[in-house]
């Protein structure tokens, strides 16, 4: 299966991005060409773009479909409320609908549990749920702040001088020692209980070397009795993300553009 995403241009001299039509009819054939194939089975789009009416994004997406360049089209990043929209209009002006909706979900990021994952399952769409591991924090790792991911943007997620981030090591501790108590690695949890919610379809998962890859896929069958998911709900809260900061939706642009909230 041939799944990829479009939102932004990439490069140093990418210019433009977004979903109006004209950018969709670009990504996709550089995705193509990419890919070396002639056709994707899953495009998703990147977050919704504030600057195009969702209504050209999917009669773009529709006319890619019936091209055969894509088979089905989906959201990534979506917030509830943008999904509802998307899937009203495609129904009423006979655009192909999302399929699927890509967000991360993890023991330490369960805010999607609120509204994302109902919403999904309302429209009967799959799930493709990443960051199981919540960037190496549900790894395993002896000491979780020590990784590749902390340096430059990401620094700030492994600062423990913020206190969401004090607060996820707390959750790690408890979730390590919970572990070890079922006789599993802590990795092997995290994608477990992830696995284990009826709207996830899938769980996409981001190995660094064969290693670890061997070692995920080792787990890939286990399953989590209702008494350990009981006890993660006591760790981690359902509904909750431990770190704010974690929450995957950015602010709306009245929110960030200070032009569209003052008369």
């Amino acid at each position: 299966m041939r799944a990829t995403k479009w939102g932004r241009a990439w490069g140093a001299a990418a210019t433009g991005g977004g979903a109006s039509a004209r950018w969709i009819r670009r990504a996709v054939e550089e995705s193509l060409r990419r890919l070396d194939t002639d056709h994707i089975d899953l495009y998703q789009m990147h977050r919704p773009d504030p600057d195009t009416d969702i209504d050209e994004s999917l009669a773009a997406l529709t006319d890619l479909v019936r091209a055969g360049k894509v088979r089905a089209v989906g959201g990534s990043f979506f917030a509830p409320e943008e999904t509802v929209e998307a899937q009203w209009t495609a129904e009423r002006r006979g655009h192909r609908p999302l399929r699927t909706e890509q967000c991360p979900y993890s023991i330490l990021t369960r805010g999607v549990e609120n509204r994302v994952l109902p919403t999904a399952q309302r429209y009967g769409m799959g799930v493709l749920a990443f960051g199981p591991l919540n960037s190496g924090w549900l790894s395993g790792r002896a000491d979780p702040t020590t990784g590749h991911r902390n340096a430059g943007l990401g620094a700030k997620m492994f600062d423990l001088s913020r206190p969401g981030v004090r607060a996820k090591a707390e959750a790690v501790q408890k979730l390590t020692a919970l572990a070890t108590e079922a006789g599993l690695p802590l990795a092997h949890l995290a994608l477990a209980f992830v696995r284990a919610h009826p709207a996830v379809t899938s769980v996409l998962i981001g190995p660094r070397n064969p290693e670890h890859l061997t070692d995920l896929l080792t787990g890939a069958d286990t399953e989590l009795g209702d008494d350990i998911l009981d006890r993660i709900d006591e760790i981690v809260a359902p509904g909750v993300d431990v770190n704010p900061d974690d929450f995957y939706i950015a602010p709306t642009p009245p929110i960030t553009d200070k032009r569209l909230r003052r008369r």
